[in-house]
């Protein structure tokens, strides 16, 4: 479990593509992050993903992590190339501040930025993202970019898309990436955890139903008290 807030830069020394034979690429990343707690078999986050230390050179500041066909289908991590900056995060402990918000490093999917603003210090992205990711955004909320923890501004549905905008306040453009992100990159989105929880609790119940497949092989039902307290959502 991560937070959102990036603890260093990492840079990609090498990724070795996936092949048929062997279905996982691995990434290899060196870093000035204080590795000296991290072990094999550890989780770290890489540009928001959840990823497992399989190689440690502690002298040399480097580790390297397995990316799957999931993580390469789901993430932007595939397509990264030697001398890409990325996002370090190690996992939070029990009694850790929660600086962010809940972070599991489990993407959602990629999104694209498609608008990018400069507001006085800071700079305002507008990213797009699938329909059905959008159903656990909402404005005031959070949200993982990149592995980023930022706050919702706005949210605005298009016909097979949602497009939500987000500040980088100076201090987010001076520690991450972000602010290099041109119209057109692609950024790994991962929505909030509890949201994503309660949307599957209540989605047979909502108006995206009948659209759904998943939810169509349970007849849509009218959302009622007694439902929720059947779920467990209210008492």
């Amino acid at each position: 479990m991560f937070t959102g807030i990036v603890e260093s830069m990492g840079t990609v020394e090498s990724i070795a593509r996936a092949e048929p034979e062997r279905p996982a690429a691995r990434l290899t990343v060196a870093t000035e992050l204080d590795l000296s707690a991290v072990t094999l078999g550890a989780s770290i986050a890489v540009d928001g993903v959840c990823l497992t230390v399989v190689e440690l050179e502690l002298a040399r500041g480097r580790f390297a992590a397995d990316l799957g066909p999931e993580t390469l289908m789901l993430t932007t991590l595939g397509n990264l190339d030697p001398g890409t900056r990325v996002h370090l995060e190690r996992p939070l402990r029990l009694g850790d501040p929660l600086g962010g918000h809940l972070v599991a490093g489990h993407v959602d999917a990629v999104g694209l930025v498609v608008a990018r603003r400069e507001n006085g210090s800071a700079l305002d992205l507008e990213i797009s993202v699938p329909v059905n990711v959008a159903r656990a955004i909402a404005p005031k909320g959070s949200i993982a970019v990149d592995g980023v923890s930022l706050t919702i501004n706005a949210l605005a549905d298009m016909a097979g898309a949602a497009i939500f905008s987000v500040t980088l306040i100076p201090h987010t453009l001076a520690v991450t990436k972000l602010g290099g992100k041109a119209i057109g990159a692609a950024v790994n989105i991962e929505t909030d955890l509890i949201a994503k929880h309660v949307e599957r609790l209540v989605g047979p119940y909502g108006p995206y139903a009948a659209r759904d497949s998943a939810a169509a092989q349970t007849p849509a039902r009218a959302l009622s008290i007694d439902a929720l307290k059947r779920y467990g959502v209210v008492r």
